[in-house]
């Protein structure tokens, strides 16, 4: 599942906090189910506009990995939830709409995994090179994909 949350904050202090944003980072993964398996990075970013401004974070988790971006000045607000494993979309666009204060929201939910794709070929077939005599190895772990031959 890959949540994808655009919105709009009220409050530029909250867009601006680093700290907040590391907080959140943090803790959230625990509140949804998910097991950090990094401390958040945050870091505040200055564009080449002067109005393009504001805080990054990431953190990683087992199942993928959770980001936030903000731009003070645009009030804007941009986060991806990505996993592998389950969680109510709901609940995590309701939940981070309250934390960061957040007055216009629009969310996307797609569907990630190779059980939602219909691919008729292997990975290797994909990424053919016919420069080379050995096909390309790839790891392959999900029980969803045909392994190379």
């Amino acid at each position: 599942m890959h949540l994808v949350i655009d919105g709009y904050g009220k409050d530029p202090a909250i867009l601006a906090d680093r700290n907040l944003i590391y907080e959140l980072l943090d803790g959230f993964p625990d509140e949804i189910g998910m097991k950090k398996i990094a401390p958040p990075y945050v870091f505040r970013y200055v564009g080449e506009k002067p109005e393009d401004w504001g805080i990054s974070g990431l953190v990683l988790i087992a199942e993928s990995h959770i980001s936030i971006h903000t731009f003070v000045e645009r009030a804007l607000i941009n986060i991806d939830v990505f996993s592998c494993k389950a969680f109510d979309a709901r609940q995590v666009t309701e939940k981070l709409q309250r934390r960061l204060q957040m007055t216009r929201v629009r969310s996307y939910l797609l569907e990630r995994g190779l059980e939602h794709c219909d691919l008729p070929m292997t990975i290797p077939e994909l990424i053919a090179v016919p420069e080379l005599e050995e096909p390309v190895p790839v790891s392959v772990r999900s029980s969803h994909t045909r392994q190379a031959q």
